[in-house]
Formats: structure tokens, sequence, C-alpha cells
């Protein structure tokens, strides 16, 4: 039942992560801001676990841009597939141990956003184009601070919120 419950819920966040973009989608700018996507992948590592977080976080750019084009698979689809893949994975397993969700949730973003520098200049260099450091602190931090700071505040309020029960999803 655990095991059916873990999949029903990666499965609703994964869904949720195809939709909530579309709210954003018609403004890049606005989803680059906000970052729809990594709410649910957040969630469900939390909430699921590491490992599903991982696959939810994986699967959900590249199955975006597959099928509605956004993002753009190279080089941002493949990118966040790496980033939100750290995401889920780190915000699970720290969750897990500790029980922190402020701590995992800083340390999953921070993380994600690590992956996705390194990742990035990979492949901007595989492309020919130059990847500065400022164009990491931009896209990572600077463009993301509305993101980052509804991440804050939103992901503890649905963690705590979905129930002193959550350990059901473990």
């Amino acid at each position: 039942m655990n095991q059916t419950r873990k999949l029903t819920l990666s499965a609703m966040f994964l869904t949720i992560g195809m939709i909530l973009p579309f709210f954003t989608g018609q403004i890049p700018q606005v989803g680059n801001m906000l970052l729809p996507m990594h709410i649910p992948v957040l969630l469900c590592g939390f909430l699921c676990g590491g490992k599903y977080g991982l696959v939810v976080g994986f699967i959900l750019p590249v199955l975006r841009s597959g099928c509605f084009g956004m993002p753009p698979m190279m080089p941002t689809a493949i990118a966040m597939a790496f980033e939100l893949a750290a995401y889920g994975t780190i915000s699970g397993m720290l969750y897990e141990k500790t029980k922190n969700t402020i701590g995992s949730l800083i340390c999953a973003m921070i993380g994600g956003r690590i992956v996705w520098g390194i990742v990035s200049f990979i492949l901007y260099q595989m492309m020919g184009n130059v990847f500065t450091w400022q164009i990491f602190a931009a896209g990572a931090f600077l463009q993301a601070v509305p993101g980052i700071v509804v991440q804050i505040m939103l992901i503890p309020i649905l963690v705590y919120q979905m129930g002193d029960d959550s350990h059901l999803y473990r």
C-alpha cells in the first residue's frame, strides 16, 4: 500500500508540474521568476522520498518539453532535468534524516542550482556557447528571487498541511 501511495502521489506531482507552468507560461519572464515546476518536485521529494523526487524531477522538464515544446529541450530542459532531479533527491533524503523542512529545502535549492550550473556549463560548451558566472548568477539566483521566496513560504506550509501522517508517504 505504501508503494502504491508513493506512486500515486508521484504521478499527481508530475501532473501538477505539467499543468502549473500554463499559469505563467504565456509570459516566460514570469515563469523564470516563479519557477512553477520546482514546487511539485520539491513536494514529491518531501512527501514520497528522494528516489521518487529524483524520478519526477528528471522526467518532468523533458516530458513537458516533448509534449509542449516548453521549456526548449536544449539546453534548458536537459539542464532543468538534472536540477529538478537534485531538488527532489536532496529534499527527500535530508528531510527523511532530519525532519527539518526549512533546512532541507534550502539545501535542496542550493544543491539543485549548483547542479544546474554544472550541467548548463557542459551543455553550453558542447553547443559552442559561453556560460559565465554572470549567466549562472542571473539564472540561478537573481531572476529566481520571487520563486525562491514563494518556495520558502509555501513548501513548509504544504508539507505541514499534508498532515502529521506524512510519515505514511515514506
